[in-house]
């Protein structure tokens, strides 16, 4: 491809993910928007996606072959009591990301 023809595909990519992004709030207008069920998954789904993370995250865990998933685990039990004893997103999965690599990288080498 030209550059000509890699300018103009990145363009059409451009504007048919903004219109797609944009899509969304011309359709679900604001008397949508209000609605119960609209409201019960803007609550329900944070939580979902995190559920979706954590499992997708642990899904390859060896539990037969040392170390036995517990650098996961471990790191997974101090998010969860950092995230209730603190209650800030952005310190838990820091704190949880460097228990999880000193535990890979120093402990369970």
């Amino acid at each position: 491809m030209t550059n000509k023809e890699l300018f103009i595909t990145a363009l059409i990519i451009v504007f048919a993910t903004a219109i797609l992004r944009f899509l969304t709030f011309i359709i679900i207008r604001k008397s949508i928007a209000e609605r119960r069920y609209i409201k019960y998954l803007g609550d329900i789904m944070p939580y979902a996606m995190i559920a979706l993370l954590v499992i997708y995250c642990i899904k390859d865990i060896n539990i037969i072959k040392f170390p036995y998933g517990l650098p996961e685990i471990i790191s997974i039990i101090v998010v969860a009591v950092f995230q209730i004893v603190k209650r800030n997103v952005l310190i838990s999965i820091g704190l949880g990301t460097v228990v999880y690599m000193f535990l890979v990288q120093v402990i369970f080498v």
